[in-house]
């Protein structure tokens, strides 16, 4: 295997910090020139790292096509909406993963998504198998199946040890989003 082998990275588990992981990468790849892209399955409002990659132009792309967390902080959409966005949001996906223009693409909450069941995982696993062979894909979400970890080539679990949440601490920006 050489350089020019995408890599499958995951990051899952409980804690938090899946997603910060995952931007780290996406800088890194973005200070050599690569052309990146984020699609958000289940995110769908404003964070800090948006307004920050508006300064990288077209060297990165960001997709948020979910219509928010499922059954938390006030999500009052049927099952059926969230799966329809999530459908969509996949196509989109695979769409430009197979365009080849992307050097990098960062599919976040998408293991979420899986394992929430709003998307299926034959899926996910057929566009592990069929990405094209140069890209590397991160994939982040609680709850990572042993057949995504399986096809994986880096997975690293993010366990939490404590957080500010437990002290009634609210999410804070530039830290939280």
């Amino acid at each position: 295997m050489n350089e020019d082998h995408g890599l499958i990275i995951v990051y899952t588990g409980e804690g938090k910090g899946k997603t910060t992981a995952a931007l780290g990468i996406v800088l890194r790849s973005l200070g050599y020139g690569k052309r990146v892209l984020i699609v958000q399955f289940g995110k769908s409002a404003f964070s800090g790292e948006v307004k920050a990659l508006e300064q990288f132009g077209d060297q990165v792309k960001l997709i948020q096509g979910g219509k928010g967390f499922v059954g938390i902080l006030g999500d009052k959409k049927l099952i059926s909406e969230h799966k329809q966005a999530a459908i969509e949001s996949f196509e989109l996906l695979k769409k430009e993963i197979m365009s080849e223009k992307w050097d990098l693409v960062m599919a976040d909450e998408i293991i979420g998504a899986v394992s929430g069941n709003i998307l299926d995982i034959k899926l996910v696993l057929d566009l592990l198998d069929q990405k094209p062979e140069f890209v590397d894909l991160i994939l982040t979400g609680r709850g990572a199946s042993q057949e995504i970890i399986e096809k994986a080539d880096l997975v690293s679990e993010i366990k939490s040890i404590k957080h500010p949440f437990d002290k009634g601490i609210k999410a804070k920006r530039g830290i939280d989003f």
